[in-house]
């Protein structure tokens, strides 16, 4: 207990260049989870959502506040500010392979994350969405947990999902 308490992981260059950037979190983090979700629309409608961070207010209220440094879509490094509940996170795009994968790293309070989408649309015109993410920071999981890392988890896919087959 007292090893995840001061795990303080890779830096957040560390993180985004040597784990997202190779289609990986950090698994030995305290805190992580996954959750997949399957949509009953096509891939490109799913991308399009997780591709547009400014458009993420719309069908998700717990985020608000978001800023993107350029207005050309997605793109690798591509830096990105926004408010998630009453937390403020600075995140870049590490992997933008369109319709496959989309994920990026962040920071907020001294913590630090990294969050992989990975898609995979079926025959029947539905999608798979998986996500997984990891995050570390010294002293996080005092008020921080796996748990509530996945009841968010479930939030955001809940709310992609909604808006995605609407």
């Amino acid at each position: 207990m007292l090893r995840e308490m001061r795990y303080r992981g890779p830096s957040l260059e560390e993180l985004h260049e040597n784990y997202a950037k190779r289609h990986r979190i950090d698994k030995a983090a305290p805190i992580h989870s996954a959750h997949e979700v399957v949509i009953d629309a096509p891939a490109e409608r799913v991308w399009a959502l997780l591709a547009d961070p400014a458009g993420w207010p719309s069908f998700d209220p717990a985020i608000r506040d978001v800023r993107v440094a350029g207005s050309d879509g997605a793109a690798v490094d591509m830096q990105f500010v926004w408010v998630n509940g009453r937390t403020t996170i600075t995140s870049r795009f590490a992997v933008v392979e369109p319709l496959r994968e989309i994920t990026w790293t962040g920071t907020a309070m001294g913590s630090r994350a990294a969050h992989r989408h990975l898609i995979t649309p079926h025959q029947d015109g539905t999608t798979l969405l998986r996500t997984e993410e990891s995050m570390s920071g010294a002293l996080l999981g005092l008020f921080y947990n796996s748990a509530k890392l996945h009841a968010e988890l479930i939030r955001w896919l809940t709310s992609i999902k909604a808006a995605a087959q609407q």
